[in-house]
């Protein structure tokens, strides 16, 4: 599976350029606009993989925010503002979304790209997160593209423990951008720490990069509930081999 990953990356790089990609606004391509019609159906058809395609073992969505940082914002609002962009269940799949999205690095403004499993909103009050937690990176601009493209193929491609995680999301600020991976069970520490050093195995971080685990209830408490992963206090990752 992770090769196959790797040569469709390599293929899908080579088309790229030929793509229209995702609007970081309310306009949408006709996937964008499709799904959102039908979030308000209770009988949404299922995704399932097509003929001779190579099957996740989770279907997974693609989910866009945007915000006004000078607006306040409650977790209704929030949850609002994030948009379904849609969701797989293959490795074709994925690169028909992925290749039609604009980079992370290409964002402008306070905007997020969410990768979660189906079912799973990217919010910490969500049943599937509420108990769990999220390991973050701070990285200096000029990273973001990179660094979540590796991370989300690892994740699709089971590098991490994938009964544990929920899901990763990239956060383009206007110094700085932040990488997060959440997992569901921030009380288990082992398995927390195994995700760690996958973490840095798979971006390849330097030896000194600070990196910090924050529960979902602890981010709840604070002022601000729903907003923006909160800042780090650390080292910006500055190389990236």
């Amino acid at each position: 599976m992770n090769i196959y990953i790797e040569r469709e990356r390599e293929r899908r790089e080579r088309q790229r350029r030929g793509f229209d990609a995702l609007k970081d606004d309310d306009s949408g391509d006709h996937d964008q606009n499709e799904e959102n019609k039908s979030q308000g159906s209770s009988k949404r058809k299922a995704v399932v993989p097509g003929p001779a395609e190579h099957p996740l073992q989770y279907n997974y969505t693609f989910w866009y925010s945007r915000r006004t940082p000078s607006r306040s914002t409650s977790s209704q609002s929030y949850e609002q503002n994030i948009k379904q962009i849609g969701t797989f269940a293959s490795v074709e799949q994925f690169w028909r979304f992925y290749s039609h999205m604009v980079c992370p690095g290409d964002l402008t403004g306070h905007s997020d790209f969410h990768l979660f499993k189906e079912g799973i909103k990217p919010m910490w009050e969500d049943d599937a997160n509420k108990n769990g937690g999220k390991w973050i990176i701070q990285l200096q601009k000029g990273l973001a593209s990179h660094c979540w493209e590796n991370l989300i193929l690892a994740m699709l491609g089971k590098q991490f423990i994938v009964g544990e995680i929920c899901g990763a999301v990239v956060s383009v600020r206007f110094q700085e951008d932040i990488i997060s991976i959440w997992n569901k069970t921030a009380s288990d520490l082992a398995t927390t720490a195994h995700i760690r050093d996958t973490l840095r195995r798979v971006l390849k971080l330097p030896p000194n990069t600070i990196m910090e685990h924050k529960t979902h209830t602890n981010s709840i408490k604070m002022p601000g509930s729903g907003l923006a992963p909160p800042s780090v206090q650390g080292v910006i990752l500055q190389t990236q081999d």
